[in-house]
């Protein structure tokens, strides 16, 4: 299967994957502006299949679309070592992705990851909180948006809203929803992350405080398997952590890829 991509820069690879339903936007969004200073990094942003521009095929699991991610990394990557970023569902997938090919990825970062607990009811996360909104905000949304936005949004202002718009938005427009009906009743991977030895290159999970989708406790579980990680919950941010604590994130992720560089000297 061919995934559809986009791609930017030149160096070592970045292999960037979004989450449920969303497509590439959802990382290029956040990610591109905090790599427009850092030379060095050549950023891949494939969509899953059933999601953004990616057919489904007859995918029907999630092992399938791992099948379809290690013949994407075979085809633009090779055997080259790169950079590894997960969001949420994503983040799933690349703990899947390490666990079969630890040796390749220098460096794992998760944002807004599933822990240990794949499935919703089995989380543990809070109660969906607003800790910021801009006066006449949400009388200005459509009533999708209210819905949509609303009940995910932590920080309900114009710029969160404008972002949101841009990176989030469109992928849900796009997905194939008959398809990823069909592979959510089969979501687990046959291969475990966390399966295999613990992964000891530098690592970072990313975590919201109000993150009511996730959550942040199921992550902590996750810390033994990765015992060079940092652990960061950041307050004031949601599902949508991305965008709403963009400044806070490009720091976390700047140490991280020094931690990277370092190793790799």
């Amino acid at each position: 299967m061919t995934l559809h991509h986009v791609a930017y820069g030149e160096g070592t690879p970045v292999l960037a994957l979004h989450g449920w339903t969303p497509d590439h936007r959802l990382m290029t969004g956040p990610l591109e502006p905090f790599f427009a200073d850092l030379p060095g990094y050549r950023r891949l942003y494939p969509d899953l299949p059933g999601m953004g521009a990616s057919p489904a095929g007859e995918i029907d699991n999630s092992d399938g679309i791992m099948a379809a991610l290690l013949e994407f990394i075979d085809t633009e990557i090779g055997d080259e070592p790169f950079v590894l970023i997960g969001e949420s569902y994503g983040g799933y997938l690349a703990r899947g992705l390490v666990a079969q090919r630890p040796s390749q990825v220098l460096g794992l970062s998760l944002l807004c990851p599933i822990g240990v607990a794949l499935e919703n009811a089995d989380r543990t996360v809070p109660d969906h909180v607003v800790l910021e909104v801009e006066p006449g905000l949400i009388e200005s949304l459509s009533p999708e948006e209210v819905g949509d936005f609303t009940e995910i949004a932590v920080i309900q202002t114009a710029e969160v809203l404008r972002q949101y718009r841009e990176d989030v938005v469109p992928g849900l427009d796009a997905a194939d929803t008959v398809a990823m009906e069909r592979i959510r009743k089969n979501w687990a991977l046959t291969v475990a992350p966390e399966s295999g030895p613990a992964y000891t290159r530098p690592t970072l999970v990313l975590c919201g405080r109000q993150d009511a989708i996730v959550g942040f406790a199921d992550q902590y579980a996750l810390l033994p398997h990765y015992p060079r990680a940092t652990y960061a919950v950041l307050d004031l941010a949601g599902h949508n952590l991305q965008i709403e604590q963009p400044e806070l994130m490009g720091v976390l992720f700047r140490d991280w890829l020094g931690r990277i560089a370092r190793e790799a000297h």
